[in-house]
Order: C-alpha cells, then structure tokens, then sequence
C-alpha cells in the first residue's frame, strides 16, 4: 500500500516515444492558455459576489489575495514536479512517487470527483444560460428539452411542464469530447481563442466600469462579525477564501498536460505559474470594481452580481456580451475538466489501478480516446438527466487537499532525492511548502461542513474500490508466479 513508485521509473515514462503515449504538442503558450481557459471560468462572474454578500463584504478582495497566495506556495510546488517528472497524472502521480500508492490513489479518485462533477456542473449551466440567451433574441427552446426529468416549472400560462432531458448539456459535452480525441493541439488551439475572448470581456468590464465606482460602498470594509464563524469580520474573510478558492483551480489541471508538452521541464512551470498570475491580478481589479459600483448587500442571493452591478451603468448591451463570455467560459472549463480527467485515468490505468481501456491511445491522434469516450457518454448522460441541485456545486475541497498533498511531497522528496535533477526548484525549501501546507489546510477548515462530508463518502466509495480491485491488480503488487 506504501510502495513508491521509482523516481527513475517516472522519468523513464516521461521520455517515451511511439504509438502507445501522449503526442508531445503544446507550448508553453499553449499551457498558459489552458490555465487561464479553465481558471476563468463562470466562476468569477457568480462567486464573486456570494463570497461578498455572505461571508467578506467589500473585503472580498482580501478573500481572493488569501487565496491567490495558498495557490502560488502550492503552484510553486507543483512547478518542481512537473520540472522532474514530466508525466501525465498532476498531483496523483506526484503522491506516487512520495506518499505511496495508497496516498496516490485517495489523490487520484479524488480529482475524478472534481473533474467529473464539475464538467457535468458546468455543462448543466451552460444549458441554463444558452436557453436565457436564445430568448433575447425570441429563439425559446421547449422547456422538456432543456431541463432533466427531475426538474419542472410553471409557465406563464399556470400550465405546469416537465422536463424530459437536457439536450444542451448533453450535446455540449459530446462535441467537446469529440474535439479532444482528435488531439490537444486542437483543443489547445480552441481554448486559446476562447481564452482570448473571456479576458477581452473581462477588461471591457474593468474599464467601463471603474468610473462609476462610488466610494461609499467601501465601507465598512470589513463588516463587522454577526457573531457565527465565516459571517463577516477576520473570519469571514477567511471562510470567504475557501469559497473563492474554486476561481483559482485550474493551473493543477495544466500539471496534467506535462507529458504532451514539447518542453515539459522549462514549459510546465512557465504555464503553471504564468496563468495564475495573470489570473490573480485580473481577479482582483474585477472585485474591486464589481463591489466598487455596488454595495456587497445588494448581491444576496445572487448568482449573476454582475448583472446587478451593469444595471448600474448605461452599457445594458454588456449584459449579452457577459453571458455571452460565461457561455464561451463554461465550454473550456469543460474542455479541461475532461482532459484533466482523462489524463488521470490514463495514468491510473497503466499503474494497474484501473482498467487499461483508459490508457489505450488511438494509433492516429495519440490519445487516450476510448477513455475520452467513455467518460463523455456517462458525464453527457449524468448532465441531461440529473438535476443541477443533485450534481452539487462544485467545490473547492478536493483541490485543497490535492495541494497539500503535493506540498507534503515536495518536502519527503527533498529528502529521498536531494541530488535528482531539478529544472525549477520551489524556493526557500521548507519554508514554501509549509506555508502551503498550512495556507491550503487552513481553508479547508474553514469550509462547511456539508463540503467535508461530500468528500468523506466518495473517498469511502474510492477505497472500497481500491482494497476491492485496484491494489490486487498494481504494478507494484507481487505477483505469484516466478
């Protein structure tokens, strides 16, 4: 349960050719895309405001620098991984060869958790607002065909209408999946185009709106604590960064891509601190003019603060071009959600943890595509027949976890390993780990506990699955023949 995997095995994998691995495409601009395709997500343009209106106030700018620092101490650590071990899998090939497989695994199942649900999550609300931005323009999609079978609703003329399936989500899931069999080179190409679009929109709202900030609605700064934990006050601020924590999660996704990347050793560290710094700072001027046109209270209970936020001013039209953004958002949160998941299947299949359909590569595109398969069918049927308030929203748990588990390795491989070469190391060893360590495990705790026990039950199903299947058939179990 305890056994490394070999640092030399590892690298050995990194440096394979041929039919059967990852074709090696993607640049180091490639990579930042992708972070920054699935970093700003919808996210930013929802959570903002509840994490403001329920737990920090106006200080919810602080909430994100909290934030943005537990990622840089982890993003740091995760920088020197992917400098040694270029190899697909992120955090979970990481705790492979530190932790062991059983730490490995827990890791490994618990970024399926937050690829999957979340990829269905988001297909779920890109449905949502697609029917709301067809309907501006009088194109009505029957409400049957766009809810699950679980959902109904009362329309205009008292008549009450079930929902049958939702085709939308479905559909884009299924297309998606087809573009990511065919290569990441092509998805890469997508996600930079859409990357280009999302930040454009972002910045138009950041310059539109800077001059209708009214002061006033700064203060209090720090509301002051209603007397529960995470309601407003130091607190909150806190409790605030672990719900704002979701916005950040993506550059552990480009840790997947290492073994498609041309340069893995001077790329991957370049894509994974790169976006998150350019993420950070746009999220920070968007906090500060979102709560600055508006007061924190005026978001309660709402998921588009944005919209309240442009009711404001006299640009109606940035409402379309929002929702238009969160549509083109949505698709490539969806496009790294299932390529980060497929990677880690990839990875877990051929340690023996899982089946090997899900690390066969198809001899043309050189992609783990029955697996890409696979998970598109059940994900699109998990998103057009559950109900968004059964999928979950999707939260930040698994990640922080995934983040201290990296930081852990950094520290025990320092050890086992002081002389492997290292084309980025984490500076101020142990002090950056620790601090990550701490930083991630602090917000943690600061979650709800409904969060914690989500994740409790699916690490209960993993190693059910694991003790039942996947440590029998481990390439590091002995086998009983000569």
């Amino acid at each position: 349960m305890f056994h490394t995997k070999p640092l030399a095995q590892l690298i050995t994998e990194a440096n394979e050719t041929g039919t059967h691995t990852l074709k090696r495409t993607l640049t180091a601009t490639n990579l930042v895309a992708i972070g920054v395709g699935v970093i700003i997500g919808a996210g930013l343009f929802s959570l903002t405001g509840i994490a403001a209106s329920n737990n920090s106030g106006p200080a919810v700018t602080l909430s994100l620098g909290v934030a943005a620092l537990g990622c840089v101490f982890s993003a740091l650590c995760y920088a020197e991984f992917a400098s040694m071990v270029p190899v697909a899998g992120s955090a979970y090939t990481y705790s492979y060869a530190t932790l062991g497989e059983f730490f490995a695994w827990i890791i490994g199942w618990d970024l399926v958790l937050e690829y999957s649900v979340g990829a269905a999550t988001v297909a779920i609300s890109w449905s949502q607002y697609l029917t709301r931005f067809l309907a501006k323009y009088n194109l009505v999609l029957p409400y049957q065909l766009a809810f699950s079978p679980f959902e109904s609703a009362t329309l205009q003329d008292g008549t009450t209408v079930s929902g049958i399936i939702n085709l939308p989500a479905m559909i884009i899931v299924l297309v998606i999946t087809a573009i990511i069999i065919r290569g990441v080179k092509g998805s890469a190409l997508y996600t930079t185009v859409v990357v280009a679009l999302k930040v454009s929109v972002v910045l138009l709202f950041i310059g539109l709106g800077w001059q209708f900030i009214n002061p006033a609605n700064y203060q209090p700064y720090i509301p002051q604590n209603t007397g529960t934990f995470g309601e407003f006050g130091w607190s909150g601020v806190l409790r605030g960064a672990g719900v704002v924590f979701f916005m950040f999660t993506g550059f552990d996704i480009v840790a997947t891509m290492s073994q498609e990347a041309k340069n893995p050793k001077r790329d991957m560290p370049i894509g994974i601190i790169g976006s998150l710094i350019i993420c950070t700072i746009l999220y920070a001027l968007f906090g500060h003019v979102l709560l600055g046109i508006a007061n924190y209270t005026e978001f309660k209970n709402s998921a588009a603060p944005v919209a309240i936020a442009i009711d404001k001013t006299p640009y109606n039209w940035l409402g379309q071009a929002i929702i238009l953004a969160i549509l083109f958002g949505y698709t490539s949160v969806i496009m790294v959600d299932l390529l980060g998941q497929s990677r880690v299947f990839f990875s877990m299949s051929r340690d023996g943890l899982l089946p090997k359909i899900f690390s066969e590569v198809h001899p043309r595109f050189q992609t783990p595509y029955k697996s890409n398969i696979v998970l598109g069918l059940f994900i699109s049927l998990f998103a057009g027949l559950v109900p968004i308030r059964v999928v979950g929203e999707m939260t930040s748990i698994g990640t922080l976890l995934a983040f201290v588990m990296v930081c852990i390795g950094v520290l025990i491989l320092r050890k086992k390993e002081p002389n492997a070469p290292r084309a980025f190391r984490t500076p101020w060893v142990p002090l950056i780990p620790i601090l990550g360590i701490l930083s991630c495990g602090t917000m943690m705790a600061a979650l709800p506990a409904d969060t914690w026990l989500r994740l409790i039950i699916w690490l209960v199903i993993g190693l059910v699955i694991y003790f039942g299947y996947s440590r029998k058939r481990s390439n590091l179990h002995p086998t009983d023949t000569p």
